[in-house]
């Protein structure tokens, strides 16, 4: 490594610390925190979101940057070196638009926010929310003005979670998703339902539904020595290096697939943070390298993985005898349809397959709309159940199961929504391209043997931390573009078997 990178670096490591302190803090006022210390972590969060802001745009780093520039000219695109100075480039030129007093004011709005979601979600009342949300709107599409953006605001936003990707590219593969999951979806609707009864009405003990996602985690490869988990209102993954990775779930006395599902998809996120090599820590190649990437990996876990007929094959015994009670009269077969089972629903994060990007679809339509003002804040709940009656048919009876449901926008975060569809296409291309390499990949699972999926994905997506965006990756090792085929692909071929179409 030459001096000026190393340089560049050891100025850079005090601003990604305090992102990183500021990230336990955000851990713990979604996990422990009491109610009323949230106007103090207010201006915690606010005080290190800023002083970090501060450090990253200052003008030494401007010249720091520039001399390691001059210093990798030249180098290979995909060097460590040269990489790492390209994507601290990418994030000091978003960074600087910003200004100090915006990143203040939004620390401090979605602090609140977050709070003020949470109560209003549990009182089901939307106006609890809304002057929050209004808050959040008009400093993100500050945001974007700051940021600037050629054809779309929302073009902005996106950028910061998915660099490479435009809101016209989304809309093209959400559009042929969309062309082939409708006509899916219908044919599915008129086959005899699917009777997963025992898993809505009988009761299944949350301590044990615990003692199961720790079991499926363990066994997928996340390592407990650097991580836990914990119980949140909306499960999440967060980091603060790679030997520090956090997940968090949610569960329910009935429907116990949602909490392990839920804790294997974070768990999906937390792999893919703890395989960034440990030399990215403290660097900007630390961490996933955009959500769509995150999301494929998750997504990959909880559908291709923990949906599928070999791994219940292994974890149905296992989960029988956890809860004799509720399964003792239930069979493999019935069990499996059960929890495949397509229904247009509510809950994003409870969504079958099929059905689970149409949630997104309305998500990114509400989005576009909020940041352009042709969606007024106040109008939103209509907004989203005329949505869900157009996508999926059903009206959400409350605010609860309907625009409230997502902790997201009270984060702040405009524009990530698209990301999770983004990487459910990614992972059927990732899942696909591991088939090919590994034949008895699926029969490993029927011994819950994960370790060449991880291996895998370690060497082509992990390894690599933030170097390349998803488009670039997806060239480098599939030779491919972000597409929607391979999802639709997987999707027809899961479920005609399933529902004898």
């Amino acid at each position: 490594m030459g001096e000026k990178v190393e340089q560049f670096k050891a100025y850079m490591a005090r601003p990604l610390d305090l992102h990183m302190a500021a990230a336990v803090l955000d851990w713990d006022q979604e996990v422990y925190m009491p109610e009323e210390g949230i106007n103090a972590r207010a201006e915690l969060l606010a005080t290190l979101n800023t002083l970090a802001h501060e450090l990253e745009t200052a003008d030494e780093v401007r010249y720091l940057l520039e001399a390691a520039e001059a210093e990798v000219a030249g180098m290979d695109y995909e060097s460590d070196d040269a990489s790492l100075i390209r994507v601290a480039r990418r994030d000091y030129d978003q960074q600087t638009k910003i200004p100090a007093e915006l990143v203040a004011r939004e620390s401090r709005a979605t602090s609140k926010a977050f709070v003020a979601w949470r109560k209003a979600r549990e009182e089901k009342n939307f106006t609890k929310f809304q002057p929050h949300l209004q808050e959040i709107v008009d400093i993100n599409r500050e945001k974007a003005g700051c940021l600037g953006y050629k054809e779309h605001p929302y073009d902005a936003l996106l950028n910061l979670f998915e660099t490479g990707v435009t809101t016209a590219q989304v809309e093209s593969l959400f559009n042929e998703l969309k062309a082939g999951l409708v006509p899916l979806l219908q044919e599915i609707a008129a086959r005899p339902p699917v009777d997963d009864t025992f898993l809505v009405e009988r009761t299944y003990a949350e301590d044990r539904q615990w003692e199961l996602t720790l079991l499926v985690l363990r066994d997928m490869g996340y390592n407990f020595k650097r991580g836990r988990q914990d119980k949140a209102p909306h499960p999440f993954t967060t980091n603060f290096s790679s030997t520090d990775v956090r997940v968090t779930t949610r569960l329910s006395p009935t429907l116990p697939q949602a909490g392990l599902l839920g804790s294997v998809h974070e768990g999906g996120h937390a792999l893919y943070e703890q395989g960034i090599p440990e030399k990215f820590n403290r660097t900007s190649l630390g961490g996933g390298a955009t959500l769509g990437l995150h999301e494929s990996q998750s997504r990959l876990w909880e559908n291709q993985v923990a949906l599928s007929r070999p791994f219940w094959t292994y974890y149905f015994p296992i989960m029988r005898a956890f809860f004799p009670d509720a399964l003792h009269d239930i069979s493999f077969d019935r069990f499996y349809r059960a929890i495949n089972k397509v229904q247009p629903s509510f809950i994003r994060v409870e969504a079958d397959e099929v059905t689970y990007n149409m949630h997104i679809f309305a998500r990114f339509e509400l989005e576009k709309d909020l940041l352009t003002g042709d969606l007024k804040v106040a109008d939103v709940p209509e907004a989203w159940n005329a949505k869900y009656e157009s996508y999926l048919g059903i009206t959400p009876p409350d605010d609860a199961q309907g625009c409230l449901q997502d902790i997201h926008w009270s984060h702040g975060t405009i524009g990530y929504f698209p990301t999770y569809t983004l990487g459910t296409a990614i992972s059927a291309q990732l899942y696909a391209g591991a088939l090919q390499d590994i034949p008895d990949l699926e029969a490993g699972f029927t011994r819950a043997e994960f370790t060449p999926l991880l291996d895998w994905m370690r060497s082509k997506v992990h390894v690599h931390g933030r170097k390349f965006t998803a488009p670039e990756l997806l060239r480098r090792e599939l030779g491919q573009n972000i597409s929607a085929r391979p999802l639709l692909d997987y999707m027809r071929k899961k479920y005609t078997t399933l529902y004898e179409l």
